[in-house]
């Protein structure tokens, strides 16, 4: 009977192939058994590996499932001469294989650990030799170790929960830059989809699965650029939670760098994860475009979003502007004009006060080393003063004003170490200054505390001047009289010998009850408390203020909020703390604001026309008083001293987080 073609061409084919299917069938043992006795050496080449393994279909029952399954044992040496390992010898991997046929019972699975600990070893140890390993390749060794993979499984010890070869193949693993490459980075989902098949089904219908797997586009990012390649812990851990936050900014850069100037950011970037992450708002695998109304941020869905973590929310706080930026004014021209505005006055203060105390330290200091003492008036010098006994002293402030200003004080130093740890949390010394308070949600407590300090402080005394201003001395209190604290023109002239003074065009002046930098001071913070107090009650309470304000209020508040808030603490602890203690007629500390009172001699020189006002009006000895004991000063300069001590502290933290801005902003 005559044959089709078809069946000719069959039975041909089939023929061809037979050789490869008898070999892929035969017991391995018997194809082992060429090489009886065959001892397997540091030195023995690839070629007698390839013997069997280098012929196609060659491989061994596994004897699962009734020995249905065989492993494959072939290795295309084409392929595996492309790879990183293509120069090495099969020995130097699979050193536990010692004899041809094989031993019962050799661990036959490579140790790549082992392999390139030791590699790194002897190449530290000789570099003479050129030992080619990748120092990448060691750093990604130890990551593995620290990782959830290599800890062992709950229901086997013995294991791991992922080894090397779980996720390479150790006969091709492929050079940076080449298309075996690009064909393991694009098949990455579904080498971690073996184990994570939920997360891989979530993955393929994300914008990030879909570019990878339907359009093949390499771009976009695949599980480990996310979880990392190799220091991958839980996504429930503080460190796995971290780690994929951050490494959200490596393609998403504007994102993260205005995520991490909001208090959610800041918080993540002191080590802490009890605010939201970027995958708690876009999800973690499933994420969408903003545009698409499936995604969690559309706008349609953020208030559900939102209500995840606030149990309370507002038109306002639903619009807050998360990703806002100080740098796009046609996006933001609310936060761009903040920003500028503020930046132009932290310039622009800085620059007119320390120039004016750089100068001020300059003449004092010249005048001291010339031997020029401050010369008074002469019918000062010679002013008859009362003899009062022990009373050689001059009373200054009161007790309630010691009180006021140490209160101040303290409650400006705790809002600063509070406040510039979260405000510079990318800083070297933020994570300790915060683990040191006790993390943000102890610190936010402590400073929302300093801050009801600071305000009551401010507002108290301020309510107690103006009754007494307006209520008891009305008739009497001269309001640009000389204990007035309302700038006049006398100021401007102090101000303008003072400038003379400073360039030795004039004597140095001389000054009533208050100085024009000491009504500065006093004058200054009616600005500060207002603008840091009033954005910080806008921040603490947003629902409320989001009921009235629009969400770009917040943007803007936590603007003012900082930077006011810096600009303070470095003028006061820069500027105030020289003009009374650091300059060289003052160093290194005036107990006076601790103890309240001044020695005659110097009340004499620091207040000359007060002074002389006193002595002609007899009203000097209604002013002097017992000198303070010597048990209050020595505590006092205690006080002093540590006070200064924490201040300069605030100020080196203040412009070492300043600074590291600014090299973020250029670099």
């Amino acid at each position: 009977m005559k044959r089709p073609l078809f069946f000719w061409a069959t039975l041909f084919l089939g023929l061809l192939c037979l050789p490869e299917a008898l070999f892929a069938d035969r017991n391995a043992a018997a194809v082992m058994g060429a090489f009886e006795d065959f001892t397997v050496t540091k030195e023995t080449g690839n070629d007698n590996c390839l013997y069997c393994h280098g012929v196609k279909g060659f491989s061994i029952p596994t004897n699962e499932d009734q020995g249905n399954h065989r492993l494959r044992l072939y290795v295309d040496m084409d392929v595996f001469s492309q790879t990183v390992h293509g120069k090495r010898l099969c020995v130097d991997c699979h050193t536990a294989i010692t004899k041809v046929p094989h031993e019962e019972g050799a661990r036959r699975k490579v140790d790549c650990v082992r392999c390139h600990t030791e590699l790194s070893k002897k190449r530290s140890e000789n570099p003479a030799k050129g030992m080619v390993v990748s120092e990448r390749v060691v750093e990604n060794i130890a990551l593995y170790m620290d990782s959830i993979h290599a800890k062992p499984r709950n229901n086997d010890p013995s294991r791991p929960n992922a080894y090397c070869s779980d996720c390479h193949n150790g006969h091709a693993v492929y050079p940076r830059g080449s298309a075996g490459r690009k064909e393991f980075h694009l098949n990455t989902p579904f080498i971690c989809g073996r184990c994570h098949e939920k997360q891989l089904k979530e993955y393929e219908n994300s914008v990030h699965g879909s570019a990878v797997l339907r359009w093949g586009d390499e771009k976009w990012p695949v599980c480990p650029d996310c979880h990392t390649p190799h220091r991958i812990q839980l996504p429930k851990s503080t460190a796995g939670q971290l780690i994929i936050t951050e490494n959200c900014g490596n393609c998403h850069k504007q994102e993260y760098k205005s995520y991490i100037s909001t208090y959610h950011g800041q918080v993540n970037k002191l080590g802490y994860v009890n605010t939201a992450k970027c995958f708690n708002c876009h999800e973690s695998h499933n994420n969408k475009l903003v545009t698409d109304p499936a995604s969690k941020v559309h706008p349609n869905n953020r208030e559900k979003t939102c209500r995840a973590c606030h149990k309370d929310v507002s038109p306002g706080f639903l619009s807050f502007q998360p990703h806002g930026n100080t740098h796009d004014f046609e996006k933001y021209p609310q936060m761009w004009l903040a920003s500028k505005g503020m930046i132009g006055l932290l310039v622009s203060v800085f620059a007119v006060f320390w120039t004016h105390s750089f100068l001020w330290m300059l003449r004092e200091r010249k005048e001291k080393k010339q031997g020029h003492p401050h010369k008074l008036p002469k019918d000062v010098e010679e002013a008859l003063v009362p003899d009062t006994g022990s009373r050689v002293y001059v009373q200054r402030f009161p007790a309630l004003w010691r009180l006021a200003h140490l209160s101040f004080a303290l409650s400006i130093m705790v809002l600063g170490f509070t406040g510039l740890t979260l405000l510079y949390s990318g800083t070297f010394w933020a994570r300790t200054v915060a683990y040191i308070l006790g993390g943000p949600v102890s610190m936010a407590i402590i400073h929302r505390s300093a801050g009801v300090v600071f305000l009551s402080v401010f507002l108290i005394p301020l309510v107690a001047i103006l009754h007494k201003l307006l209520i008891r001395n009305r008739k009497t209190f001269r309001w640009f009289g000389p204990h007035s604290l309302v700038p006049r023109w006398q100021d401007l002239w102090d101000l303008t010998a003072m400038l003379k003074w400073f360039f030795g065009k004039g004597p140095r002046p001389y000054f009533d009850h208050w100085t024009y930098w000491e009504k500065f001071d006093y004058w200054a913070p009616f600005w500060g408390v207002s603008i840091i107090g009033g954005s910080g009650l806008l921040l603490w309470f947003p629902v409320l203020a989001g009921e009235y304000l629009p969400g770009w209020i917040f943007n803007v508040a936590t603007i003012f909020h900082g930077e006011e808030a810096v600009l303070a603490i470095v003028f006061i602890f820069s500027v105030h703390f020289f003009n009374c203690h650091l300059r060289p007629g003052k160093f290194p500390l005036d107990i006076m604001m601790f103890v309240g009172n001044m020695p005659l001699e110097e009340f004499k020189e620091e207040r000359t026309v007060e002074f002389q006002r006193a002595v002609n009006e007899g009203q000097l000895e209604k002013m002097m008083v017992e000198p303070p004991s010597s048990k209050l000063e020595h505590y006092s300069r205690i006080l002093g001293f540590t006070l200064i001590g924490t201040g300069l502290t605030l100020l080196f933290l203040a412009l070492s987080g300043l600074f590291t801005e600014i090299i973020h902003f250029f670099s």
